[in-house]
């Protein structure tokens, strides 16, 4: 499993991401990263999640420097 660990502190948008977790909870699917639980700890928001190798998506964004084909790809995928 990997945890995300979001820090809620700050955060204007709690609402959205207290959506977007309750989202990723009840949906299933086997081409999505799973949560598979959520924990509330002070000010910070932990989930638990379903591993990836590679790293984030946003990292491979980052430092991969992708064909239009290839973005299509990921985007449908």
């Amino acid at each position: 499993v990997a945890v995300k660990k979001i820090n809620l502190k700050g955060l204007r948008k709690k609402k959205l991401k207290v959506n977007e977790l309750m989202v990723m909870k009840i949906s299933r699917n086997p081409n999505l990263i799973n949560c598979l639980d959520s924990y509330l700890l002070g000010d910070e928001l932990w989930l638990v999640m379903e591993y990836m190798d590679g790293g984030t998506l946003s990292d491979v964004i980052s430092k991969t420097c992708l064909s239009e084909d290839q973005m299509a790809a990921i985007s449908r995928e």
